[in-house]
């Protein structure tokens, strides 16, 4: 499945609460140059225009529906349709702010640092990412992964591997001049079990879903909304709570 900018704006204040939080920690008054890795909608791309009103600022996402939506939101601010996973700077930047997209790619190892290396002098990397691969919506999405009716298809899907903040600030304390990570738990109040599986429609559900047929997407999604009934009980108005951790550096 393709991402989809409407499904994803469907919680875009709660989506986007977290890019706020980050930009607002960025420890530089001024920017000349800045790129938004991950852009989606354009939602945190906003909230960095917001922050360096005066910025050249560039928005980068692999989706092509994604970047349309962007540029109707912003139409000032150009956007790209690329791979943020091989994106190099020139000239160097000094700001690149990356909210709940570098969860995509693998060898964080290698990424980070590369990063780091595309910065201007005084400049800045500023990372969101969520932790939540132990919380119920992803682990009643990996058991009933591997149940018996699914598993033959979708039973070997597998976000790619996340550190904690530990991990991130051993990788870039030597080659940065400040290190701050931290990790917040937001909790979302969501109308019901029904919003708790749209929430994860337009994220971490699309690599199951991507493998299954039309017909096996909705029976999926039935059996899903079940699981995450049982495994998050809603409050006594009907009210879900969903428990969102999230790291920051």
């Amino acid at each position: 499945m393709s991402w989809s900018a409407i499904q994803y704006s469907r919680f875009e204040r709660e989506r986007t609460r977290p890019a706020r939080d980050l930009v607002a920690a960025i420890p530089r008054d001024a920017a000349r140059r800045a790129v938004d890795l991950g852009c989606g909608p354009g939602n945190s791309t906003e909230v960095l225009a917001e922050r360096y009103p005066s910025a050249s600022i560039l928005g980068i996402d692999s989706s092509a529906d994604m970047v349309a939506a962007a540029r109707e939101r912003l139409p000032r601010i150009p956007f790209e349709v690329g791979d943020i996973g091989d994106w190099t700077a020139d000239p160097a930047v000094d700001v690149i702010l990356a909210n709940a997209s570098l969860q995509w790619l693998p060898d964080h190892a290698a990424l980070y640092p590369r990063l780091v290396a595309q910065l201007a002098p005084g400049g800045c990397l500023a990372v969101q990412t969520p932790d939540n691969l132990a919380e119920p919506p992803h682990r009643v999405a990996r058991a009933l992964a591997s149940s018996p009716r699914w598993r033959g298809k979708i039973g070997r899907v597998r976000h790619p591997d996340r550190h904690d903040a530990a991990w991130y600030y051993a990788l870039l304390q030597p080659l940065c001049a400040h290190v701050d990570v931290w990790r917040t738990t937001y909790h979302h109040a969501l109308a019901d079990h029904a919003a708790v599986v749209e929430w994860f429609k337009g994220s971490a559900l699309r690599p199951y879903l991507a493998a299954l047929g039309a017909g096996e997407r909705e029976a999926f999604l039935a059996q899903y909304q079940d699981g995450i009934a049982d495994a998050m009980p809603a409050l006594a108005d009907g009210t879900v709570l969903l428990p969102f951790p999230r790291l920051f550096l």
